[in-house]
């Protein structure tokens, strides 16, 4: 990829930069000013200007891609909701009208890591993606709504680390079979590290519940799940504090470190749109994710009454698939590209920031609200999760990608998904 604090390199006459469009040349303020009305025709010029940059961001953004024709499923979602209340059809609409905003703003955080780097990038692309996720938990706690919070997260967690890993480990692999692929191996091992504290500080309220070890029955429980979730959370800023600042070399992705030898392929890249219409495109797409997502949530019961499937299943798989979307479609695109530092720090990133911060955020905030939220996952819950962890790290022990990895990270996946269709949900 291009220089990541560069600026966008454009190659065609339509696509000129937006800062050369309002600089005029010399000669065009002469020529205005001999015709006498300088200032008035340059207002005009400039609003011409601005409306043609508007144009073609929404031409590059919106109309460059074809899977952009189920868009207006997402609207439609919301009017059937409106108009007859059916919610299978509510819960179906809104799942295909995510999936082109899905991909739209894995491209979106692609073009924004043309200026902030690798690191950052797949880091943003996290952030962005866990944002709906968020703002979902957050509402559904305020409803007392604990377990389908619980399920939920731990489902987009265990989405993340198989299905979406898996599928970019799967389609680099196949696209780049001629070569290994190669990530920073160091990175890895800290996000491995940080979801196996994670899985500590989830396991052990599990344990003290089951082997009724507790000193106050029924205190001692949330108690320590709030101490870790606290620890939890100043881990995970010492750990952003870690990758921005301290040890920045140490997340040197391998195509950035490639470039700076002068061995990289992609150095001809270049931003399609600036930086911050990149920022805009990002937040537009998310508020729209985020609002789709709620019409989703509120379909849940319907659809597992219309369509007969468990709603345990539908929190733990069917609705993690949608809310990693975004992650999904950008990690498997970026590994495609062969920038697969991208795709681990969207897809591992992802996870260990939902299990870092995500999960502990919201036992807080449900202390904070007198929501009470505990980190006891129930027993077949942790123990998948557990499992997860270990298999993901000794998966990227190595440093190096291919198309078997990802179809057993894909494997592993299926066996959960099946694994929780036949699970009674023991809190319930």
């Amino acid at each position: 990829m291009g220089s990541p604090n560069g600026r966008a390199m454009y190659r065609t006459d339509d696509e000129v930069p937006f800062d050369s469009e309002i600089n005029f040349h010399p000669s065009e303020s002469s020529l205005m000013d001999v015709h006498g009305s300088h200032s008035g025709e340059s207002r005009t010029v400039h609003h011409e200007t601005l409306a043609g940059m508007i144009y073609r961001s929404i031409q590059v953004v919106v109309f460059s891609n074809k899977l952009n024709l189920l868009m207006p499923f997402g609207p439609l979602a919301i009017l059937v909701q409106k108009l007859t209340g059916h919610l299978g059809w509510v819960f179906g609409l809104s799942l295909l009208g995510i999936m082109p905003l899905a991909e739209r703003l894995g491209y979106a955080t692609e073009q924004l890591a043309f200026y902030t780097g690798d690191t950052v990038g797949g880091l943003l692309n996290a952030t962005f993606g866990n944002a709906t996720e968020l703002i979902i938990s957050i509402y559904a706690l305020k409803s007392g709504m604990t377990r389908v919070v619980q399920l939920s997260l731990l489902g987009s967690i265990l989405s993340n680390m198989l299905l979406v890993l898996g599928c970019a480990f799967l389609c680099g692999g196949i696209v780049n079979h001629e070569k290994e692929q190669v990530f920073n191996k160091a990175a890895a091992s800290v996000n491995s590290g940080l979801l196996l504290m994670a899985v500590m500080g989830i396991l052990f309220p599990a344990v003290l519940h089951y082997t009724h070890t507790e000193v106050h029955v029924g205190k001692s429980e949330l108690s320590l799940s709030r101490f870790s979730s606290c620890i939890m959370l100043v881990a995970y800023v010492a750990y952003l504090f870690f990758q921005l600042k301290s040890q920045r070399n140490l997340y040197v992705s391998v195509n950035e470190d490639e470039g700076q030898n002068g061995n990289n392929s992609n150095d001809d890249e270049s931003s399609d749109i600036s930086k911050w219409e990149t920022i805009i495109w990002l937040s537009v797409m998310t508020a729209w994710i985020s609002i789709l997502s709620e019409y989703l949530v509120g379909a849940i019961e319907g659809a597992s009454t219309a369509w007969e499937i468990p709603v345990a299943f539908i929190s733990v798989i069917l609705l993690p698939l949608v809310g990693n979307a975004a992650e999904h479609a950008s990690a498997i695109m970026f590994a495609m590209k062969d920038k697969l530092d991208i795709s681990l720090g969207v897809a591992i990133g992802s996870s260990t920031q939902i299990s870092m911060f995500v999960i502990p955020f919201c036992v807080v905030i449900g202390w904070i609200t007198g929501h009470p939220m505990d980190l006891n996952f129930q027993l077949f819950e942790t123990a998948v999760l557990f499992l997860t962890v270990i298999v993901v790290a000794f998966m990227l022990q190595e440093g190096t990608a291919n198309y078997f990895k990802g179809l057993m990270l894909i494997l592993c996946y299926l066996i959960v998904a099946a694994s929780f269709y036949v699970h009674v949900d023991s809190s319930q």
